[in-house]
């Protein structure tokens, strides 16, 4: 029954360290300063706190030299007055490596004489949860409708005109053929200049022969 316990609380701290690595954001304490005692501004590590959102199974690394700082962990009326007396953990090699696992508020100072009160302390609040899911994406804001303003009227593109089919061309007009004039009818008379054929030629023969009647008639009463 032992043997089973133990096998348990294994499976439990392998299953706590894996989740740790997988989901945990490793922080380093003040950046590129590391844990030292701020050289101007008391509240250094806690404006580097206060832009961060830690959640439990995060690291904290404290970078400093061995044997010249530590991180103790306190209580909150040891961290505001300082007090180095009974520390809840304290590490004193560097760099110190914490894992935050459990939610609420962590204080840390460091244990030197004079180095909390000089500013060399951090306080940060961890939460439940975890960075990987997505903030909800906000849905897009309608576009604003001037008062007054036509709305658009949608344009029908033009349907283009059927081409023109080009006019066949009609067939060529086969020339006639010449008709051959035919024999004069006897008795056809020419036209003439003006008149009536038939009418000149009677004219013509009276004009010949009115002397020889009136000389005829002047002959028979002479008798």
């Amino acid at each position: 029954m032992g043997e089973k316990i133990s096998m348990a609380a294994l499976i439990l701290v392998l299953a706590a360290n894996l989740l740790q690595s997988t989901y945990g954001t490793t922080y380093t304490v003040g950046d590129s300063s590391g844990w030292v005692i701020p050289s101007s501004n008391t509240d250094f590590y806690d404006n580097w706190a206060d832009n961060k959102n830690f959640v439990v199974g995060d690291v904290l690394v404290f970078t400093f030299t061995t044997g010249t700082h530590n991180v103790a962990e306190v209580t909150e009326a040891a961290y505001d007055a300082c007090n180095v007396a009974n520390p809840i953990s304290t590490l004193s090699s560097g760099p110190a490596r914490i894992t935050l696992n459990r939610t609420g508020d962590h204080y840390f100072i460091c244990a030197f004489p004079g180095h909390c009160s000089a500013g060399q302390k951090l306080s940060v609040e961890v939460r439940n949860g975890t960075r990987n899911s997505s903030a909800p994406t906000p849905s897009p804001r309608p576009s604003p409708t001037i008062p007054g303003a036509p709305s658009p009227t949608p344009t029908t593109p033009a349907t283009p005109s059927p081409a023109t089919t080009p006019a066949i061309p009609s067939p060529a007009t086969t020339p006639g053929t010449p008709t051959a004039a035919g024999p004069e009818t006897p008795g056809a008379t020419a036209p003439g200049p003006s008149g009536t054929p038939g009418a000149n030629s009677a004219s013509s023969i009276v004009a010949t022969l009115s002397p020889f009647f009136f000389m005829s008639v002047a002959l028979v009463l002479s008798y």
